[in-house]
């Protein structure tokens, strides 16, 4: 699902930035974001960071400042949707994908993605091949950290992302961060598996983290008998 925070058709910009947040996720949604701009001066004097080093209040101020003052794009592909992808391709891939449909709706003059692999140039050819139009692109490790663009693109992507989190925990109930790290979003999971016999519908079910828990499951239903 593409939404369109805050774009003009006819806008052309000179630089957008593009991050996620919940590629690792076990439970809900992975978001993709850009925030495009002429000018990374167009970000100085704000205090911008990776959303990581800022609190949820803060990351709420800065998503509704970038939102009304820069076109953003963002892409949420839902658990059950990354378990149908996965099958045939992997998540660098996924992500990459959904990086050049943000930059494909912004149509920058150069797009600076975080890198979700592990060798910059490759995942910079991995979102080149999915452009539309010829765009120069800079892949980087810390794109966040180092570019104002790329740290206002992640701020919108960890805010949109938090807030799916929040009405997926109205639906199902405290789920945590929904990151395998988390002890609340484990126990979550071990609690709905033993209950129902299945992963929740918010579960990334082909994640190893499901896997493990499933066959513990299982395992444990062995010895009842």
């Amino acid at each position: 699902m593409t939404i369109d925070i805050h774009c003009e058709s006819n806008f052309s910009c000179v630089i957008c930035g593009v991050d996620e947040a919940g590629k690792g996720a076990v439970l809900g949604p992975m978001v993709v974001a850009g925030v495009a701009c002429d000018d990374h001066a167009d970000f100085e004097g704000w205090g911008l960071r990776d959303s990581k080093a800022l609190t949820a209040r803060r990351r709420e101020a800065f998503f509704e400042r970038i939102r009304d003052s820069f076109p953003c794009e963002a892409v949420v592909i839902s658990a059950h949707e990354i378990d149908s992808l996965r099958t045939a391709q992997t998540m660098n891939l996924i992500v990459a994908e959904a990086h050049a449909s943000v930059i494909n709706r912004l149509h920058p003059d150069r797009a600076i993605v975080d890198a979700c692999d592990v060798n910059p140039l490759r995942y910079r050819a991995m979102v080149a091949a999915g452009l539309q139009k010829p765009c120069d692109i800079l892949s980087e490790h810390r794109a966040d950290a180092n570019h104002l663009c790329v740290a206002a693109a992640s701020i919108v992507a960890k805010v949109l992302r938090d807030r799916t989190v929040r009405d997926l925990a109205e639906e199902f109930g405290d789920i945590g961060s929904g990151y395998p790290s988390d002890p609340a979003t484990i126990a979550y999971l071990e609690g709905y598996i033993a209950a129902h016999g299945s992963p929740p519908a918010c579960a990334r079910a082909s994640w190893k983290t499901v896997a493990v828990l499933m066959d513990r499951r299982s395992q444990a239903t062995l010895f009842e008998f």
